[in-house]
């Protein structure tokens, strides 16, 4: 079959282009702009990606199969050709992988608002290091395993990202539900993506819709210190597990320590030690995401228990880009990036750094980039996750012209409240202008190190990697 894929450039729909290509259809596409790394990395695999949307261009080339990114909208003029010719079939991106990937696979599925991307990346990766062949799907750029997509064995389990997100603009069902999971990884809930759910009930129906859909010989793995988990209720009709550092979870966090070169602690499974694990990823979040991340693979391949699994290999995990990603380590300067972009994120982020950077200078520099950071639903909760630095920069509200100004953001009204409680903050007209003044003052007066954190979902115009080139020279 040859399948076509509109927005072929997005990590997601690159990634599964790469898939269909492995499962041996012919696939070509197109997107607006056709950039690196995805775009070379498509060329490697002989996929043709062309630039642009163009409905001539589009019926000469005669797919079976037109994939429509969840970025496409009424007006594209591929969607409207489309739409009114009715001469291609058409489909969503986590339809198209459902039927051509996950049909008949054993699918771990991780879910949830935040910690989606590392735990996938850890499960494949540790099944791969256990030697299995795993197919897997990653929302992001992995260091480990080696890339973002792989379809892996039939016979072993795929790995998936389940983004509650909507599948496309035509179908405004959450992703995960198109992916049958036989396990269901749940690693925490909260309110986001104000766009397109009204309230955190909202969002937890759609939680409990995809709960629906475990099988009974499959595994709801549960993160049980969540409390906004228990609406799912006991889900008598499938297996329930518990994953978290509270007594009476079934995979048990203890002994959690952290330092400027990563953290540990150790794995228990029902009240039998598992495993020590030491890895460079910061906080209890990520230990977390590697509990969930250990035990849904372990009940994957052993469907019982899941200590089977080796946890030896996450010594040598290195997590992926833009989560939490050192730019510069030195003595007098730290550079992070990463890609929070929701209270709880960036809030757990900097009381890790706190304690991995003990006595060190704070600086949180934040981009309201995202379709929820972007409006006022959140400032409350973004200011005070801020409020866990010593010094705050903030960039301009992205695309700010798309929303009335009463719904929109407020960097002047956070930084003024941050002001009043000891925070040293600053709002910025433009990125520019961010950066200009942050290079100006590289290394704090008074001779205590800096560790200066970017939080973007986005590009932030370019200047992480300015301010990280500058610093080095």
């Amino acid at each position: 079959m040859k399948i076509y894929f509109m927005g072929i450039c997005g990590t997601a729909m690159g990634n599964a282009a790469l898939l269909a290509r492995a499962s041996g259809h012919e696939v070509i596409g197109a997107d607006a702009n056709i950039y690196p790394p995805m775009s070379t990395v498509l060329s490697e695999a002989g996929i043709v990606a062309h630039e642009g949307y163009d409905p001539g261009r589009l019926a000469s080339l005669s797919p079976d199969l037109v994939v429509i990114g969840n970025a496409m909208m009424r007006g594209n003029p591929e969607v409207e050709w489309l739409l009114e010719t009715r001469a291609v079939p058409f489909t969503s991106l986590p339809a198209m992988l459902h039927d051509q990937v996950l049909f008949r696979r054993k699918n771990i599925v991780v879910a949830g608002t935040h910690g989606k991307t590392t735990t996938t990346a850890v499960a494949a990766y540790l099944l791969r290091e256990n030697g299995r062949d795993p197919g897997y799907l990653i929302g992001g750029v992995p260091q480990d395993p080696p890339t973002g997509s792989h379809l892996g064995s039939a016979s072993d389990p795929f790995v998936i990202e389940g983004d509650e997100y909507d599948s496309a603009f035509f179908d405004k069902r959450s992703k995960f539900i198109h992916y049958s999971p036989h396990v269901a990884v749940f690693n925490n809930l909260e309110f986001d993506h104000a766009d397109i759910f009204r309230d955190l009930a909202d969002v937890q129906r759609t939680f409990v819709h995809f709960s629906r859909i475990i099988p009974r010989n499959g595994f709801a793995v549960l993160n049980g210190d969540d409390s906004n988990l228990r609406v799912l209720g006991p889900m008598p009709w499938t297996k329930v597990i518990r994953v978290g550092m509270d007594e009476g979870n079934d995979t048990r966090i203890v002994d959690f320590s952290e330092t400027a070169a990563g953290s540990s602690f150790t794995l228990h499974w029902r009240g039998e030690k598992w495993g020590r694990v030491e890895w460079s990823l910061p906080g209890v979040y990520n230990a977390r995401n590697a509990a969930m991340a250990a035990t849904a693979a372990g009940l994957a391949v052993s469907g019982e228990r899941p200590t089977s699994l080796s946890l030896d290999a996450l010594g040598k995990f290195r997590g992926v880009r833009r989560r939490q990603e050192v730019l510069i380590a030195g003595s007098q300067l730290t550079v992070v990036e990463d890609f929070g972009h929701h209270p709880t994120a960036i809030a757990e982020t900097l009381r890790s750094f706190r304690m991995r950077f003990p006595g060190a200078l704070l600086t949180a520099v934040f981009e309201p980039r995202s379709n929820t950071a972007r409006v006022k639903t959140l400032q409350a909760g973004f200011e005070r996750a801020l409020s866990n630095a010593d010094e705050v920069y903030l960039g301009p509200v992205s695309r700010a012209g798309a929303l009335r100004v009463e719904e929109r953001f407020d960097p002047e009204a956070v930084a003024e409240n941050l002001g009043a409680q000891g925070v040293h903050a600053r709002h910025f007209p433009t990125n520019a202008d961010l950066h200009d003044a942050l290079a100006a003052e590289t290394l704090p007066k008074g001779g205590k190190p800096r560790v200066v954190i970017f939080f973007s979902n986005g590009s932030f115009d370019g200047i992480i990697g300015r301010y990280a080139a500058s610093a080095k020279g």
